[in-house]
């Protein structure tokens, strides 16, 4: 009797480039691979229990905690990390808008709260509801959700921040939103 694999080659698209790892770990997470094998270390390892949300990045556009997924079972997946967000030597504006509001302090939690809030903006405009979202008088389904401060603070409550700079990460979204 053969034994079982326990690696495989993984195709992930990180950032628009198409990387090969070959002879994988099975158990290799998406963070462990942008992290070990492709250097990519702005998405960061906190908790590794999708607690903290310091490892969230875009998978196929929407956001995750890569910190729980086989990289094995994304084969093919199309990875955004905070590294993708900029265009060349522009920043993404929720980039920005972090920059101009100050929504960093020791910036660890930085990376998963940039694409956690590109991520639940995409959300909000496919109409997608959270807990806090209004259903009196609420618009068509599908329509987008309008992104009050409340409604920020729910969609992005997944993302612990130690330094507490919350009010100024809801400030910065608030404004690329307007």
């Amino acid at each position: 009797m053969e034994p079982p694999q326990t690696s495989s080659a993984v195709t992930l698209r990180v950032n628009g480039v198409r990387h090969r790892l070959r002879d994988l770990d099975h158990r290799t997470t998406v963070l462990d691979a942008l992290r070990e094998h492709l250097a990519l270390t702005g998405a960061k390892k906190g908790c590794d229990h999708a607690q903290c949300g310091a490892c969230t990045v875009l998978v196929d556009g929407r956001r995750a905690n890569s910190c729980l997924l086989l990289a094995v079972a994304y084969d093919g997946a199309e990875v955004t990390t905070v590294e993708g967000l900029a265009d060349g030597d522009a920043l993404h504006p929720l980039q920005e808008a972090f920059l101009v509001r100050d929504g960093f302090q020791c910036g660890y939690c930085t990376p998963g709260q940039l694409c956690s809030a590109v991520g639940m903006i995409a959300e909000a405009g496919e109409g997608a509801p959270s807990v806090v979202t209004p259903v009196a008088g609420a618009a068509s389904p599908g329509a987008p959700v309008p992104l009050s401060p409340d409604e920020i603070r729910e969609r992005m409550s997944g993302n612990l921040c130690r330094c507490g700079a919350y009010g100024n990460i809801v400030a910065a979204i608030e404004d690329v939103t307007r």
